[in-house]
């Protein structure tokens, strides 16, 4: 399958690199496959979004969608939400409007996962891919009044009793904030299948669990909690990355003596069997916005780094993240 790719993942015996408004668009101008120039905005773009608003794909999906439309690349760009099944629903009415070139889909590795987890019909090998946008850090995160201080404050409760230490994430099973704490587990001695996880569709809901103390921590992408710490409303105990992420005050996994690094991704991709001019139509839109000082900008203002591949190359990547997503889980003993 060409599915999507988990990259930079490290941890003990698990080695595989783990990196997360609906019908597209049509042009005035054509463009040859390699790279032609529009002439003129495309127009009729929808995307969609296949999870809550307010999620990681709905705010990447909004802040192209919007540097489209404010560099004069694209004319009025609907934005729509189509949640359910870790994306899966969302994927299968891609599936569906085979042939329609005025559909693109955001999405990411969550999406990955989710085919595996609910034993999707429609697969990501089945649609058209277009472009990675970025790559994202996850955070592991506790309420402000959460009782662990540190990550060996957690990990000690969590391996006293996992059952009744519930980590929360917004991916189903085999996505990114499901792999994380599950990779994480398996770091520090917590047995994978005795760990406690509880999906919710989306970042909005997330939060709303962890303020609520449904759950006793969570794991999420950086960029859906830095609001609520700089509030003070919870405290990021640690981030998945290399390096600390710039305006985070949390240290890394590894500098807490835990050897895991994940980075979570997301991307685009249309709708099936679309012309090679029309897909190409919208590389080289999603390209220009890349190379846009305005997208340079977002990508600053959201903390997400630059990861951007396209067409061919995005395919592969995509097969190559579906064979180790399907490895992951099957060594933790997930499947």
């Amino acid at each position: 399958m060409r599915n999507a790719s988990l990259r930079k993942l490290t941890v003990g015996t698990v080695a595989a690199g783990l990196l997360l408004t609906g019908c597209g668009t049509t042009a005035e101008g054509g463009a040859a496959s390699g790279g032609g120039t529009q002439e003129g905005p495309v127009s009729g773009l929808r995307v969609m979004v296949p999870n809550s608003p307010g999620s990681g794909y709905d705010t990447t999906a909004r802040a192209w969608a919007q540097v489209a439309e404010e560099e004069g690349l694209a004319e009025t760009i609907e934005v729509f939400n189509l949640e359910g099944a870790g994306g899966t629903v969302g994927l299968q009415r891609l599936v569906n409007e085979t042939g329609n070139a005025d559909m693109l889909m955001q999405m990411g590795l969550g999406v990955v996962g989710a085919q595996y987890s609910n034993q999707s019909e429609a697969t990501l090998d089945q649609t058209t891919p277009i472009a990675r946008l970025i790559e994202e850090a996850e955070a592991i995160v506790v309420p402000a009044d959460s009782p662990f201080q540190s990550i060996d404050d957690l990990v000690a409760a969590w391996k006293a009793d996992p059952g009744n230490t519930p980590v929360g994430g917004a991916s189903n099973p085999g996505g990114p904030d499901h792999l994380t704490p599950m990779l994480l587990a398996q770091q520090v001695g917590v047995t994978p299948t005795s760990v406690n996880y509880v999906a919710y569709d989306g970042g909005g809901e997330l939060l709303a669990g962890i303020l609520g103390g449904d759950v006793a921590f969570a794991a999420t992408g950086i960029g859906e909690v830095t609001e609520p710490a700089a509030s003070g409303d919870v405290r990021i105990l640690a981030v998945t990355s290399e390096q600390p992420v710039e305006g985070v005050d949390a240290p890394t996994l590894t500098e807490e003596g835990v050897d895991l690094t994940f980075t979570n991704w997301r991307g685009i991709v249309a709708a099936p069997d679309i012309s090679a001019e029309e897909a190409q139509r919208h590389v080289d839109l999603i390209t220009q916005v890349h190379d846009s000082e305005a997208w340079q900008q977002v990508l600053e203002d959201q903390g997400w780094t630059d990861a951007f591949i396209t067409g061919d190359e995005f395919g592969s990547f995509l097969d190559e993240e579906s064979r180790r997503v399907q490895g992951v889980l099957s060594e933790l003993g997930l499947t």
